[in-house]
């Protein structure tokens, strides 16, 4: 509770131990405008008997020029401040000039009433109708939306790597267990769901190509056609996808839920580094897994497709092997696979940057983790688009 002229603690034992006064506004003409004056001690428990009377000030014609005197103040807290600056802030969206007499300028509860003020106003409108502005401001929003994904973005790397040559160095402790644990989670538990996908998906692909290729004899060619596609895109691919609709959102949500709690914050008051403790040892765990999941969907769907084109067009297994083996090499493998690290990381930052970035509510832990994933996904689709032309320009 700070003194409303000096801004520090009351001295005195006597003033300290006293009743409180009632708080009173009163108004006054003076030269040039009104002067609302205030006496009494403006704490939590006594601006109940004055809010009404600040009410109907509050919405009274005063005029152009008002000041507000304190200098009769007592004893002033956060409701009395927060009262008074909610009334001078509506006397000047009126149109009036507002001043506020017996207030030290660097009055410390008056500056952090004003700062929460300002903080928890939202955002000003564009004008209606502005039909040539709202284009520009809509892009300009984006733009800046963008700048603050990519710092925060930069911001977990940077940590990351950091944190990873603090361990190498051995200056920090490296978690094993965490990582592990986190490998199990992502990578362990999702074996099953991404097998089956990559072998329903292979099968597909087969048939289809297989009733394609049938119109011109070529049944033959769908060996190449699965092996092709599903080892240099469709298996990486499906791979990370899943990853970032499984993984991507349960990092957001558990991340975004410590930052509900406040647990976030309670690591770095006790020292700790939350991107180090929290998203390093996710980050290594999706880096490490989803290469290895990669390969797991290649193999099941090539195994969807032979099922698919023996019981379908009729080839066997052992023709099936050797016309795959003619049609792809280690490269072809490799091809694909080597996208699976660079996804990986964009999952983690992603997913950790929304989580980071969740609000209080509920409502901002879904809106979050909905945005985790739909970005995740379109990013890891540009990627792929990126390595694709790459891959065409070195002619590999």
């Amino acid at each position: 509770m700070l003194d409303a002229k000096e801004g520090e603690m009351p001295a005195g034992g006597g003033r300290a131990g006293r009743r409180p006064a009632a708080p009173t506004l009163t108004a006054e003409k003076a030269d040039g405008g009104i002067v609302l004056q205030l006496a009494g001690d403006w704490l939590a428990r006594t601006v109940g008997s004055v809010e009404k009377t600040v009410n109907d000030t509050r919405e009274a014609e005063l005029g152009r020029a008002i000041a507000i005197d304190a200098s009769g103040v007592g004893k002033m807290d956060t409701a009395g401040v927060l009262l008074v600056e909610s009334l001078a802030r509506a006397l000047g969206e009126k149109g009036a000039e507002v001043e506020l007499r017996g207030v030290a300028d660097d009055n410390a509860l008056f500056k952090a009433v004003r700062a929460a003020i300002d903080r928890e106003r939202p955002e000003p409108k564009g004008r209606e109708g502005s039909l040539l502005t709202v284009p520009f401001e809509m892009v300009g929003r984006g733009m800046y939306a963008i700048k603050d994904e990519i710092v925060l973005g930069l911001n977990i790397v940077g940590a990351s790597i950091y944190g990873a040559g603090r361990r190498v160095t051995g200056q920090t402790q490296v978690r094993l267990a965490a990582i592990v644990n986190q490998m199990d989670r992502m990578g362990v538990r999702a074996t099953p769901i991404i097998a089956l996908m990559s072998f329903l998906v292979g099968g597909i692909i087969a048939q289809q190509g297989a009733f394609q290729l049938r119109n011109f004899g070529a049944e033959i060619f769908v060996v190449d056609l699965i092996g092709i596609l599903q080892l240099r895109e469709v298996g990486v691919l499906i791979t990370a996808i899943m990853i970032a609709g499984r993984s991507g959102s349960a990092i957001t949500a558990e991340i975004g839920s410590m930052k509900m709690r406040e647990e976030v914050d309670a690591l770095t008051v006790i020292g700790l580094n939350p991107i180090g403790v929290l998203i390093f040892p996710r980050l290594v765990a999706l880096t490490i897994v989803l290469p290895l999941l990669a390969f797991i969907a290649d193999i099941a769907g090539i195994a969807g497709a032979m099922v698919t084109t023996w019981t379908y067009i009729g080839i066997p297994p052992a023709a099936f092997i050797q016309r795959l083996h003619e049609s792809i090499d280690v490269g072809t493998v490799f091809a694909g696979l080597i996208k699976a690290p660079f996804m990986a990381i964009i999952i983690g930052i992603v997913a950790s940057s929304e989580g980071m970035k969740v609000g209080g509510s509920a409502e901002s832990l879904g809106l979050h983790v909905t945005a985790a994933v739909v970005k995740s996904i379109f990013l890891v689709i540009v990627v792929d688009g990126f390595f694709a032309i790459f891959y065409a320009s070195i002619g590999y």
